[in-house]
């Protein structure tokens, strides 16, 4: 009897519980593209780049859905007819019936990401986040409540969005206690009378919420407490994001190597491209401390200066931050084609693909280098 296989919504649900669309930049664009969440899915095509050779080449093959790192559509668009480069790849995979999923830069900082993909193509070892993610800013809310009521407001709390833990909803913890109060004059009390000393079992409620919903989860509080004046007290936690977790990576070569040897190394490891690899720095110097990041990776030149890195490795380093880097004489620099660069997350998620869904779904890497650059004189 054959084996039934996924959906294309349940090997989207494995790529978004692998890299999370929450812990993508707010810039970004992830997630499904196109694609009938409920169609049957059997063949997944790997590409950095959503463009139309690839668009062609998983209509020839018949794939189900695309996995692209890149984003079709970064910026809203009204339509996508095929008048337009955009347009055109998009309408290709809509006659092939396939869809189209983008993972980003929530597939940046993850665990199988872009950064520790490459850090492990280069043969790196003890590999750690070069910028480690801060994990979300989270709030936790105590209130206290009569016990008869304690159910209906958990309930609301959970609704406004407090209590999310992981995977895990309506979280909170309870505790039993007394309330003590008088009633002044003008009060409209809920229990009690006014001017006589209450004394009320309440139950203390503490639940963890995003810091970016304590407006909607305070006012959901207050309407959903019985009394009056209910009493609560927010609180900020501190930061805790998992050390395995952010952007970058540094790692140590097996062995030390010089820096036109390490150069080498990384364009061997590396799909080839027109463009190759270049390094500046001293050629001779040794190499032993690597720090790198995945595609556009500039914006981490200050960490990596306060690092123990003997090298950086990136793609698309500007003249003069470069420039002014080395003149630091701190680390080398390896500057790498960025398609090459995100390249090697695909076997990863390949080989995730192929050990989650077993022989159900045949994934398959494009062959079609994307690079932009042909030509070099």
């Amino acid at each position: 009897m054959p084996t039934l296989g996924p959906t294309l919504g349940e090997v989207v649900d494995l790529l978004h519980r692998w890299y999370p669309p929450a812990t993508a930049a707010s810039w970004d664009a992830v997630g499904l593209v196109y694609g009938d969440p409920a169609a049957p899915c059997a063949k997944v095509l790997l590409a950095v780049d959503p463009v139309l050779p690839v668009a062609r080449e998983a209509a020839a093959w018949g794939a189900d859905l695309v996995i692209t790192h890149h984003p079709l559509f970064l910026k809203p668009v009204h339509g996508f007819a095929p008048t337009t480069p955009k347009g055109r790849t998009l309408w290709t995979l809509a006659q092939a019936g396939c869809g189209l999923l983008a993972a980003h830069t929530n597939a940046d900082q993850a665990l199988g990401g872009v950064s520790e993909a490459m850090a492990l193509a280069l043969g790196l070892t003890d590999v750690a986040p070069l910028e480690p993610a801060s994990g979300a800013a989270l709030d936790k809310l105590t209130t206290y409540v009569p016990a008869a009521d304690a159910p209906r407001l958990r309930e609301a709390l959970a609704e406004a969005g407090a209590g999310r833990i992981g995977d895990y909803d309506s979280a909170s913890f309870s505790s039993p206690g007394e309330g003590r109060f008088r009633p002044l004059p003008g009060a409209r009390p809920h229990v009690g009378s006014v001017g006589a000393l209450e004394v009320v079992d309440e139950v203390r409620i503490e639940v963890v919420l995003p810091r970016e919903r304590r407006r909607p989860v305070v006012t959901a509080l207050l309407a959903a407490h019985p009394y009056e004046e209910p009493a609560y007290d927010v609180v900020e936690l501190a930061p805790a994001g998992p050390a395995e977790v952010g952007f970058g990576r540094i790692g140590t070569l097996p062995a030390p190597l010089t820096l036109r040897d390490f150069a080498a190394h990384v364009a061997a490891a590396l799909p080839t491209t027109v463009a190759g690899v270049r390094a500046g720095g001293n050629p001779d110097r040794p190499i032993r401390r690597v720090a790198l990041c995945g595609g556009a990776g500039d914006s981490l030149l200050d960490l990596v200066r306060r690092s123990d890195a003997d090298v950086y490795v990136t793609s698309d380093l500007r003249h003069h931050l470069t420039s002014e880097f080395l003149e630091h004489e701190g680390a080398a620099i390896v500057d790498v084609p960025h398609w090459a660069a995100e390249w090697t997350w695909l076997p990863t998620v390949a080989a995730r693909l192929a050990q989650e869904l077993g022989d159900t779904v045949e994934a398959r890497i494009s062959q079609i280098v994307t690079d932009p650059w042909t030509l070099r004189f």
